[in-house]
């Protein structure tokens, strides 16, 4: 299978997700952990199978970097899948594809990069098209509740981003193994938050969320994370992030032909405004390092 189709795949795959993750009969936080608990154990067999050299000791630094990355990935799920919850899969997932955008308004404080022009640009692009995707509901007056999606789709994204920094200071360990370290501790932080609050109600699942769950366990989590670690290898920067959009339009035509989700035309605007601002940035960035 070659890069390009790998990453086509591992695209649709994770644009697929919110489909199943608004059928499971289970909080956001326990789909979090059981993501995570699953994942992980997919990735571990996955590797074993495939004869590949997963080591568990490392650094001090880098399992503090992994505590914090992992917690983060889990917040981050449990905000995404509210977002599910609260409003469209269509505005969700455009409101998450934020992350990029706070990657840019943090870069210049925690890696002291320099906010070139098209970067501020791109931000204000970006701010215009979340005023876009939240939009007026019923003609006068904004949805209470799809603002509250469009706010967890941010904070999803935020904890994102931190993912993405944490990321580039974590050394000498692959990809797959950082993951595997991440999904371990994004579960080790929610299960106490899961047990104070709602508790773990497994048992009360019926087939359908309970094979959804396993679903989003093994095929969005293991396999596309799997999928996607192989293509990174094939593939160039500039492709790998030209790719990386599959993943929201899917999800917006998923969720139309499936759901019936509206997607207006302002907020498709706005989501054309937000999309177009990381895809500039990313660009462009390519070029300044090809040069």
């Amino acid at each position: 299978m070659t890069g390009k189709i790998k990453m086509i795949v591992t695209m649709l795959i994770f644009g697929s997700v919110g489909l199943f993750v608004k059928n499971i009969n289970l909080s956001s936080s326990e789909i979090a952990l059981l993501r995570g608990v699953i994942g992980c154990i997919t990735l571990i067999a996955a590797g074993l199978l495939i004869n590949q050299t997963i080591r568990f000791r490392t650094t001090k630094k880098n399992i503090m970097l992994l505590c914090l990355s992992g917690g983060a990935l889990g917040f981050n799920w449990m905000f995404l899948f509210e977002a599910y919850r609260y409003t469209t899969i269509s505005n969700a997932t455009i409101s998450y594809y934020f992350a990029p955008i706070f990657v840019m308004i943090l870069a210049p404080f925690i890696l002291k990069e320099k906010m070139a022009r098209f970067k501020v640009g791109s931000i204000i692009a970006a701010i215009i098209g979340i005023f876009f995707i939240v939009g007026i509901d019923n003609g006068d007056r904004i949805s209470q509740h799809h603002v509250m999606g469009v706010f967890f789709g941010l904070l999803a994204a935020a904890f994102y981003a931190s993912v993405m920094f944490i990321n580039k200071f974590i050394r000498n360990l692959s990809d797959q193994e950082t993951t595997i370290g991440q999904l371990a501790m994004a579960s080790i932080v929610i299960l106490p938050y899961v047990f104070v609050t709602e508790g773990l109600n497994v048992k009360n699942l019926d087939i359908q969320s309970l094979l959804f769950i396993l679903i989003v366990g093994i095929l969005h989590t293991g396999f596309a994370y799997m999928l996607y670690f192989s293509a990174l290898k094939q593939l160039d920067g500039q492709r790998i992030a030209l790719y990386s959009y599959i993943d929201p339009i899917f999800a917006i035509v998923l969720s139309a032909l499936l759901l019936n989700e509206t997607f207006t035309f302002i907020q498709a605007v706005g989501g054309t405004l937000i999309l177009g601002a990381t895809f500039i940035n990313e660009q462009k960035n390519a070029r300044l390092v090809e040069k």
